[in-house]
């Protein structure tokens, strides 16, 4: 599957729930489980491929500014977030994840005293599974599909440069690297 199909199956996931006011991570495992299996497995590569690019220190420190902290889980929770926010934002946070600090989500988070929900999207990451389910009414019919697409000899820990590290508990380091986000989530005290 190419990039702009995955793109069209999220944005099309996206239109369909807000007009029919239904959660966006079960319209995009209905709207999957229409499609082949082999497209739904495609789609979950394209996933992963995406999910993985955002797995920088960068990224993670916005995660770790909107959710008021921020785990390894909820990490991978935060970049299926991203990724369900659509191609534009993704590619804005991408490219700058400061930019978070303009998205209505975020601005709202700011406002909360409990933030940990705020685009944070865990179920968006199994909708592949998920359409198989629909689709086999078996729950591990994904898994063994997986396997096969991927070929049981594909290595796997491959090591991710997430780029420079730094300490997300440092104000002024937050302040320095996201701003914007800093502005919105950390006290006014410099």
């Amino acid at each position: 599957m190419d990039i702009d199909t995955f793109w069209e199956i999220i944005e099309a996931a996206r239109a369909e729930a807000a007009t029919a006011r239904e959660p966006f991570d079960a319209v995009l495992v209905k709207q999957l489980a229409g499609r082949p299996q082999q497209e739904i497995l495609e789609y979950a590569e394209r996933f992963d491929e995406l999910h993985d690019a955002l797995c920088r220190w960068d990224v993670w420190a916005a995660a770790y500014l909107i959710g008021g902290g921020c785990s390894d889980d909820s990490f991978t929770d935060f970049r299926a977030g991203v990724i369900a926010l659509g191609r534009d934002w993704y590619q804005r946070v991408d490219t700058a994840p400061d930019s978070l600090a303009g998205h209505p989500d975020a601005i709202q988070a700011a406002d909360l005293r409990d933030r940990s929900e705020v685009l944070f999207y865990e179920d968006v990451t199994y909708a592949a599974s998920g359409a198989f389910e629909l689709i086999t009414g078996d729950r591990d019919a994904f898994y063994e599909a997986w396997e096969s697409f991927r070929g049981a000899a594909t290595p796997g820990g491959n090591v991710v440069d997430m780029g420079e590290d730094f300490d997300f508990d440092d104000d002024g380091e937050m302040r320095r690297r996201l701003p914007r986000l800093a502005a919105l989530f950390l006290e006014s005290n410099p």
